[in-house]
């Protein structure tokens, strides 16, 4: 099953009038009321992340008849709907509003995600930037692209290998294990440099340019990185699990290393997560 480049670009004109219509216009503006806590107090959902998913969420459902359409919200909700996911011909994730703690802080760093699921393997990923207004596009075996609101198009591709002690890093350690942020804290200086935005889309979407080398990551809900890993891939990247098995939107755990290649990558899981 393929996603035609025409849908591709209709589905990022989804995303984007659900960005003006219900997450710009409360961004800065929320009350103490419009945001709750989910799981834990780092897991946040506001007013903008459950109007944008009820807006998007009929659109594609008209789009694509047949398919599951699968909120983050709406599994918070019900969390059947993961097991689900794994059974459906065609399953599209929405993650409403990615790094809902920045939107809450009113931090300019948040997205709209979006990834097709085709029996457990990812065939498309948008990332729609809300403030940029254009949106990251990745088709499996078609490249990956940006496309801006007049549908001008920009290539992305990731940045060339280096040295391990040449990358930058978006390292995303605070949901690991105790024994695994105490191994790779002290290695970060190995490394460049490092950053966190909080916020998948932001550094899926630098990596899939060549702003960053490197993206480490250990919670894997498919709404945060289904998207992303299929984009950076047809961006050139490499992505692998800690045990060395290709990321799938099916597993949830075992942490992910994104990389500019697979050398890169296995130097980079060496040095970070190697036993001394």
């Amino acid at each position: 099953m393929k996603i035609a480049a025409s849908q591709a670009s209709e589905l990022a004109g989804v995303l984007r009038e659900a960005a003006r219509a219900e997450i710009m216009p409360r961004f800065r503006r929320l009350s103490s009321g419009d945001i709750r806590t989910k799981s834990s107090p780092l897991d946040l959902v506001t007013e903008a992340d459950e109007a944008a998913e009820r807006r998007i969420t009929p659109v594609l459902q008209r789009m694509f008849p047949s398919a599951l359409i699968m909120g983050e919200e709406a599994v918070a909700a019900d969390p059947s709907l993961l097991t689900a996911m794994l059974e459906a011909d065609l399953c599209f994730v929405i993650d409403p509003v990615d790094g809902t703690a920045n939107f809450a802080a009113g931090v300019p760093l948040f997205g709209v995600m979006v990834a097709a699921i085709h029996h457990g393997e990812t065939i498309g990923g948008w990332i729609h930037d809300p403030l940029g207004d254009d949106t990251v596009i990745g088709l499996r075996g078609e490249g990956a692209w940006i496309e801006a609101p007049d549908g001008e198009a920009r290539d992305c591709r990731v940045a060339p290998p280096v040295p391990v002690g040449s990358m930058v890093g978006a390292i995303s350690w605070g949901f690991m294990p105790p024994e695994r942020k105490a191994r790779i804290l002290p290695r970060l200086a190995r490394l460049a440099g490092t950053l966190n935005f909080r916020c998948a889309a932001h550094e899926y979407r630098l990596a899939a340019t060549g702003g960053a080398h490197l993206l480490v990551y250990n919670k894997l809900m498919p709404w945060d990185h289904a998207a992303g890993v299929l984009i950076h891939a047809e961006a050139g990247g490499f992505s692998a699990q800690l045990d060395g098995q290709p990321y799938s939107p099916r597993r949830h755990t075992g942490g992910l290393v994104c990389a500019p290649d697979r050398s890169s990558h296995a130097e980079a899981l060496h040095t970070l997560f190697a036993e001394a």
